[in-house]
């Protein structure tokens, strides 16, 4: 009954509803069909006569097109480049290029070097670690390349005025440069792709024209950067007066100096991580083999070339300081000075790392255990020196906590913030470091000569006598005046090179002949290929930040004491957003160095593994291509 009533309800409604919404919609269409815009009725044009607000029109358009064809032309100075704005922009393309440039110049410098190591001694592993290095090189120089070209379109648009200045002092190298970048080019795909099909020989002279045109192509771009920060060859107002005198400025030679020995290391340290990364991949145990190998040499190349840089750095610094003392001390102990501290964290974390990476390394040498039981006396002294290094000259304090320490300084650590401890602490540290290293290479052996104990003690006597001779001149830097202070660094730094040099000759041929245990390559905890991916980051953010710092000397100059940046971003910005940028720039870089590291590890198909031969390698057997083989045969027949 109930279904019947709702039937008819439903029956009653739907048209009443439908009629509704019919309704609904002709309202709504009336309602904007009456508001919908409509052009008024004019007469045609032949029937009308002008009226006066045509002809104002007319003439306003004439004389609209008349001053545009009048409009002067006027040279931009700056634009901006949206969201981040143009320093930013630049800065970060700047970077990567500079980044990925360091790299493709260092890896050919030391494949280099491993190969000839390979062709003198026959021995296969170091060919094919040679190659292995320079795999990586291919889509690097398309990714250096590609930020070049960004890096000079962007400054042609966003800073086309100093740009043009700049063209206008350097423009006789650009064509040099040009047809470098050419050879470079030539050089490094003949070197790769010619691997196994020329005679050794040939293949190594391809290998050095490699690296002379690379090095080459660094030292112009390097005279255009440092004649920004010291300027010379042009007049007061910034005309041309000797485009050499330009080229060879105050830090151009110093900057040479430092940026080769930094390459190297920040080289050394992304190809340890490439072999860490391929490591913890690893499936077999001739691939853990090859690659804890080919880590163990990143790092070696890293760490060898990271021991002098800090030497290189007190170069530029004093170059920076006989140009301009305003710079050094805005350097030193203005704006900059902060960044310092956190550059010698960073440094400090790189000498524990690769003190840590040898300490676990000395596991995989059978009968290394007596050597380790010096590691804790090593760990003892790095983080003292570490402590002392990384302790500022002022902190950042409330008044109460000024008031309570009687100035800036702390009365007792405020004696470990100047230069005369610090220049101390690194040397320790450079020889600490050392005799890590030398330990490692003790690690498994045992001396024959007969003259063993009297080499050791000789060896431990320049050790000591050179520890306690820094030690002196860092306390005798307290009571004499800052010139005579300054130039206590340079017997500082004699005594270690001489250290350095002379246990090593000794120790070359104390273990001649020598006793050795075992090398079980592959046999290294996992947390080792960690590490060499920390030091690879820290190297990679402290190339960043101290980069930041010798750009930003210039705080307000484009071209310092020439050309001023009258921008609005001519400002220093904080060191909280300069580390932000800098962070940024390295985390885009290494997404960068991963897409180039699986791009290589996709030439390791199966089939290439299948189809390869093995050679020996000490502890385990290692895959070589068969392709390598070919190529280094006849090495070792010659």
């Amino acid at each position: 009954m109930n279904g019947a009533k709702n039937r008819k309800l439903l029956f009653v409604l739907g048209p009443v509803t439908g009629l509704a919404m019919f309704a609904g919609a002709v309202i709504i269409a009336t309602f904007l069909t009456n508001r919908e815009y409509r052009e008024p009725y004019r007469a045609p044009v032949a029937t009308a006569d002008a009226s006066p607000r045509v002809e104002g029109l007319v003439a306003e358009e004439a004389d609209a097109e008349a001053t545009a064809r009048a409009k002067p032309y006027v040279e931009a100075e700056y634009r901006t480049f949206p969201v981040v704005g143009s320093r930013v922009a630049i800065w970060s393309v700047a970077q990567l290029h500079l980044l990925f440039a360091a790299f493709v110049l260092a890896v050919p410098l030391f494949a280099f070097i491993i190969e000839v190591i390979g062709y003198k001694t026959g021995d296969l592993r170091y060919d094919r670690l040679a190659h292995e290095f320079t795999k990586l090189l291919s889509v690097s120089f398309s990714l250096t390349a590609t930020f070049g070209a960004f890096l000079t379109f962007m400054l042609i648009i966003l800073y086309p005025k100093f740009t043009n200045y700049l063209m206008s002092v350097f423009s006789p190298t650009f064509l040099p440069y040009v047809l470098l970048f050419f050879f470079e080019a030539a050089f490094l795909y003949t070197y790769y792709y010619g691997w196994g099909k020329f005679h050794p020989l040939v293949h190594l002279g391809l290998g050095l024209g490699l690296n002379i045109v690379g090095t080459a192509i660094m030292l112009i771009a390097n005279a255009w950067l440092t004649f920004m920060m010291s300027p010379n060859g042009v007049s007061d107002t910034g005309a041309v007066i000797s485009t050499w005198d330009a080229v060879y400025n105050f830090t151009w030679m110093p900057i040479n100096v430092h940026r080769i020995i930094a390459n190297v290391a920040f080289g050394g340290s992304i190809a340890a991580a490439y072999a860490a990364f391929k490591f913890l991949q690893a499936t077999t145990d001739e691939e853990r083999a090859h690659y804890d190998w080919m880590g163990y040499i990143g790092n070696f190349i890293a760490i060898i070339a990271f021991l002098p840089l800090p030497f290189a750095g007190y170069y530029l610094a004093s170059e920076i300081y006989a140009y301009s003392q305003t710079l050094g001390l805005t350097m030193m102990g203005g704006a900059f000075s902060w960044l310092f501290i956190i550059q010698a964290v960073l440094i400090g974390n790189l000498f524990l790392g690769a003190n840590y990476y040898l300490w676990l390394g000395m596991g995989r040498v059978e009968g290394g255990q007596p050597i380790q039981k010096f590691i804790k006396y090593l760990l003892i002294a790095i983080t003292l020196c570490f402590m002392v290094w990384a302790t500022p000259r002022s902190i950042i304090a409330t008044v109460s906590e000024l008031r309570a320490m009687g100035g800036s300084a702390h009365p007792i650590l405020g004696f470990f913030g100047v230069m005369s401890a610090k220049n101390t602490a690194v040397n320790i540290l450079i020889l600490t470091t050392f005799m890590s290293f030398l330990l490692y290479r003790r690690t498994g052996k045992v001396a024959t000569v007969s003259w063993a104990k009297l080499g050791h003690t000789v060896q431990l006597g320049i050790f000591a006598a050179v520890a306690v001779f820094v030690i002196f001149l860092g306390v005798y830097g307290y009571f004499v005046e800052a010139s005579v202070r300054i130039g206590l660094s340079v017997p500082q730094v004699g005594s270690v090179l001489f250290a350095m040099v002379s246990i090593t000759f000794i120790d070359i041929f104390l273990f001649r002949g020598a006793k050795a245990g075992e090398v079980r390559w592959g046999r290294i905890p996992a947390i080792s290929q960690y590490v060499l991916i920390f030091i690879a980051v820290t190297f990679t953010w402290l190339m960043g930040l101290m980069g930041y710092v010798r750009s930003g000397l210039r705080q307000h100059w484009h071209v310092y004491g020439v050309i001023r940046d009258t921008s609005a971003d001519a400002f220093t910005p904080t060191l909280g957003f300069a580390t932000q940028v800098v962070s940024v720039t390295v985390l885009m870089f290494f997404l960068l160095i991963g897409f180039v590291f699986w791009i290589t590890s996709l030439h390791d198909r199966p089939e290439h593994v299948t189809a390869a031969k093995k050679v020996a390698l000490p502890g385990a057997d290692m895959v070589l291509e068969g392709a390598h083989l070919s190529r280094a045969e006849p090495r070792a027949a010659e």
